[in-house]
């Protein structure tokens, strides 16, 4: 009840004010064998918690904020990060991103992150729902250096479909790119219009209100590793019960546009310099465990890491 008047209220919002214009830039540099954030500068709704280090100095561990709790038409965010050589970072997200109903104007949210030579930086932020009738823009180019590593993953939910919610208007856009030096190892671009056949196309969603990608790129991985990407997917089908009812992720519904029943499907392949996994289903939950498995199992072979969870998840 308390998360409804708060999303009437920002409806509200967005047909009177202006729009955000959101900054947020992050430096990190390497101090003996500490990965420091040496400067941020911010400004609202955008922000950074004080960083942490749950593995030891190596790793620096931040999470965003965004202080107004969502997005709407006309707001303008945007984040550089930025990697000196041989520094370590991981970012996510405090929670869910909000993508509010359109007053008219789009949203538009650029990050542009800059990896320097040897090192890493892992980007995990918590899924986007995007809600009927929103206009979402988003790009992202990231720029690697010689041996930089990229972890990064987006997770999308079309329609607050915990509601009856259905993505029966208004617009997603994406467009990744990630770079070394003049060289394109990976472009990602999609695009989806609320209420188009692309939401039940079998090419496209095939009914499935939620999408995720999940990209490592900067090193070349073998074929047995994605067979064992793939693997986690069947065994987490049986070791992972589905999500209670009282989490907001629905389980049965017969509206065709989106068929949360149907089953989810993953996919994992092989990139230039790297590989990229993809979920198509009804659950963000569902996605997210996976994500995180493959996540676990990738660190100690690039980075002779464990995984370790950020605090907030």
């Amino acid at each position: 009840m308390i998360h409804s008047l708060f999303d009437r209220a920002f409806d509200r919002a967005a047909i009177a004010t202006p729009g955000w214009q959101g900054l947020l830039q992050l430096e990190f540099t390497q101090q003996q064998t500490r990965t420091s954030l040496s400067r941020s500068q911010m400004q609202a709704p955008l922000k950074v918690q004080r960083p942490f280090y749950p593995e030891g100095e190596g790793v620096c561990h931040v999470v965003m904020l965004n202080t107004a709790g969502g997005v709407v038409g006309g707001d303008r965010l945007s984040t550089a990060v930025h990697l000196q050589p041989a520094t370590h970072a991981l970012l996510t997200t405090a929670t869910a991103g909000k993508i509010y109903r359109s007053n008219g104007k789009a949203v538009q949210q650029t990050t542009h992150i800059h990896v320097e030579a040897g090192a890493c930086l892992e980007w995990l932020p918590q899924e986007t729902i995007i809600f009927d009738q929103a206009d979402y823009r988003q790009t992202m180019r990231v720029d690697l250096g010689e041996n930089a590593l990229w972890l990064g993953w987006d997770i999308t939910r079309l329609g607050r479909t915990a509601r009856g919610e259905k993505f029966l208007s208004g617009s997603w856009r994406s467009h990744t790119e990630i770079w070394q030096g003049d060289r394109l190892l990976w472009v990602d671009p999609q695009w989806v219009e609320g209420g188009s056949a692309m939401l039940t196309s079998a090419h496209g969603l095939a009914g499935c209100p939620v999408v995720g990608s999940f990209a490592i790129v900067g090193r070349s991985l073998s074929a047995a590793w994605v067979e064992q990407a793939r693997s986690l997917w069947t065994a987490s089908q049986v070791a992972i019960p589905p999500a209670p009812s009282s989490e907001l992720e629905p389980t049965t519904s017969a509206d065709p546009l989106f068929n949360v029943t149907s089953l989810s499907q993953t996919g994992v392949t092989r990139l230039i310099s790297g590989v990229l996994c993809r979920y198509r289903g009804s659950s963000t939950l569902e996605a997210r465990r996976w994500f995180t498995q493959v996540w676990h199992l990738l660190r100690p072979e690039l980075l002779q890491r464990p995984g370790c969870n950020p605090r907030v998840w």
